[in-house]
C-alpha cells in the first residue's frame, strides 16, 4: 500500500458495492486513516468469508466483512473475544481503546491486534488444550445458539449467481441432513456450552507463549462434538492423512468418529464448506472452481475426493 494515498478518494461509491479486492484496498485505507494506524506494508493474508489484512507498521490486523451475513455476525465475534479476553483464553485480542466495529461506506470490519512473531508451530495437542480450555468454562457470553441449517438456508436463499439444479441440489441435502439431527440428541459425549464452531489447525497463530486461535465468527452455544469434527473431517476430505486427528482425539481425550452422531456432522460440516463462501463467489471468482469441485463431488458417489482449503485456492492479490 505504500505511495497509495491515506484516505480513498471523496464519497461513499468508491467503496460501495460488493468486497472485492480493489474495495478491500479502499476499505482499509479509509480505516486506518481514521483510527490513526499506519497502513504502510499492508498486505492481504486471505480473503474467504473475510478479508484479513495484515498492518505490519502498526501491529494490527484488520478482518473487514465479506457479506451481509457475516458482518450481522460482528456483534457477536465482539462479545466472544471480549469473554476470551475475561477468562484469559489463548485467543487473538481486539484493538483496544477504539470503538468497534469499524465503517467505511456499508463495509464493517474489527480491528485486531497482531500475534508477536516466535513460538513454536501450533500442534493437534495445541489445539485440543485451547478447545478443553474452551470447553471447560460454565458460564458463557450473550452470543447466537447454534443453528448451522438456518445460516446455510440464508445463504442458498440470497445466491443469485448460482443456477437452480445447484440451488435444488443443496436444498435437498439440507432437507436430508435436518432429518437425521435428533440423532445428535439420542446420545451425548460432551454436555454442550460454548463452542469456537470453526476449530481447524488453520486457526491457530503461533504466539511466544504458545498458539493461539482465532476466527470466531461461528462461536455459539452449541455441542462441542462439532469442535472435533473439523480435524476428522480434515483426514477424509483434504488428505491430511490420520495424525491430526488422532493427536487432537488422543489429547482432548474423545474420538468423535467412533460416536453414532459423527455422520450426521461429517454431512453437516461438509454443507458448511460449500455454502459457506456463495456470498463471495462473485467478489473473488478464484473461489469458484474449488467451490465447483465442492458441489460436484458432495454427493456419496465421491465421499472422498480430496478438496483444498479455499484459503489456499482463493489466491487473492496482493496489495
Amino acid at each position: 500500500m505504500t505511495g497509495r494515498p491515506a484516505t480513498p478518494p471523496p464519497g461513499r461509491n468508491s467503496i460501495d458495492g460488493p468486497l472485492t479486492t480493489e474495495h478491500i484496498r479502499a476499505v482499509t485505507e479509509q480505516i486506518t486513516s481514521s483510527v490513526g494506524l499506519d497502513s504502510t506494508g499492508a498486505y492481504l493474508i486471505k480473503f474467504t468469508i473475510n478479508a484479513v489484512v495484515a498492518l505490519p507498521a502498526a501491529g494490527a490486523v484488520l478482518r473487514i466483512a465479506g457479506s451481509a451475513p457475516t458482518r450481522a455476525r460482528i456483534p457477536s465475534v465482539i462479545m466472544v473475544a471480549q469473554w476470551f479476553a475475561e477468562h484469559d483464553i489463548p485467543a487473538i485480542r481486539l484493538w483496544s481503546d477504539i470503538h468497534q466495529p469499524l465503517e467505511a461506506g456499508h463495509h464493517q470490519a474489527t480491528l485486531w491486534k497482531m500475534a508477536p512473531p516466535g513460538g513454536p508451530a501450533p500442534t493437534p495437542t495445541d489445539l485440543a488444550r485451547i478447545l478443553k480450555t474452551i470447553h471447560s468454562f460454565s458460564d458463557s457470553p450473550n452470543i447466537p445458539t447454534w443453528a448451522p441449517l438456518e445460516t446455510m438456508r440464508r445463504r442458498i436463499a440470497d445466491a443469485t449467481h448460482i443456477d437452480q439444479s445447484t440451488v435444488d441440489l443443496l436444498k435437498r441435502q439440507l432437507d436430508s441432513v435436518e432429518r437425521d439431527m435428533p440423532l445428535l440428541d439420542k446420545e451425548r459425549l460432551l454436555p454442550p456450552g460454548v463452542i469456537h464452531g470453526d476449530a481447524h489447525m488453520g486457526n491457530l497463530i503461533p504466539a511466544p507463549d504458545g498458539p493461539i486461535i482465532c476466527d470466531f465468527d461461528s462461536t455459539n452455544i452449541g455441542p462441542r462434538e462439532w469442535d472435533l469434527t473439523p480435524a476428522a473431517l480434515g483426514a477424509i476430505r483434504f488428505g491430511y492423512g490420520p495424525t491430526v486427528h488422532n493427536e487432537l482425539s488422543t489429547a482432548y481425550g474423545v474420538d468423535v468418529t467412533t460416536w453414532s452422531g459423527f455422520p450426521v456432522l461429517r454431512r453437516l460440516r461438509e454443507l458448511q464448506l460449500v455454502t459457506s463462501v456463495i456470498p463471495l463467489l462473485e467478489a473473488n471468482p478464484n473461489l469458484r472452481p474449488q467451490w465447483e469441485l465442492r458441489i460436484s463431488t458432495l454427493l456419496d458417489i465421491d465421499p472422498e475426493q480430496p478438496w483444498t482449503p479455499f484459503a489456499k485456492a482463493s489466491n487473492p492479490s496482493p496489495f
